[in-house]
């Protein structure tokens, strides 16, 4: 099994004079935001440097940003400040693997590139993911596909920590699939995301009952 990098590791990376991923959004979050509830509070899972909640808290959302990396968040406040949103974003430490997942809180789960865990660590990711939705609430997660470690543009190297469809439409078989959609891309997030990339986005939406 592969076990998720440590807070250090991830403090290692993130301790630079800018942003390993950039500061613009992911440019699937920013074409699916559309179908969020502007009314409800997001969850942006590993979001690290901030990149990606800080531009929903510019579209107007309420946004819980959680990361393992004292640095990333200290950085993602600094930007969310510069942006003046700082009072819209909830900034919180978490252990991933060891936090306890609010209960049917979120209107919505943002997971971009979230693929630090192997198959055991990463059900329990997507179990609590589930469990944090309110019925009805949308999950929105995209990841890097086993084609990707060809590329070498990004990504963890382990392929098991890796999607294709069918593990993710078993995974979220509870849910309504609404999207499913496997491709290649070039994208540019900094020096992390950097070129042709082999890409796979889901958009599900937990039952309402």
């Amino acid at each position: 099994m592969t076990l998720p990098p440590s807070a250090p590791d991830w403090d290692a990376r993130y301790d630079r004079a800018d942003y390993l991923f950039g500061t613009e959004p992911n440019a699937f979050l920013k074409s699916e935001a559309a179908q969020l509830d502007e009314l409800g509070e997001v969850l942006c899972v590993a979001d690290g440097e901030g990149r990606n909640s800080v531009w929903l808290a510019k579209q107007g959302f309420r946004v819980h940003a959680v990361d393992a990396s004292a640095i990333a968040l200290d950085k993602a406040r600094a930007l969310a400040t510069r942006e003046g949103v700082a009072d819209a974003i909830r900034f919180e430490q978490v252990d991933l693997t060891r936090w306890h997942w609010p209960k049917a809180r979120y209107h919505a789960v943002v997971a971009i590139f979230i693929q630090f865990a192997g198959p055991t660590a990463r059900a329990d990711l997507f179990s609590g993911m589930k469990e944090a939705l309110v019925p009805g609430g949308l999950l929105l997660l995209q990841g890097y596909r086993p084609e990707q470690i060809g590329y070498g543009t990004g990504g963890p190297g382990a392929a098991e920590n890796l999607y294709d469809e069918p593990m993710l439409r078993s995974a979220f078989d509870d849910f309504e699939i609404r999207k499913l959609v496997s491709y290649d891309a070039e994208i540019s997030e900094g020096d992390g995301h950097n070129g042709m990339s082999a890409l796979i986005d889901l958009i599900a939406r937990k039952p309402v009952s």
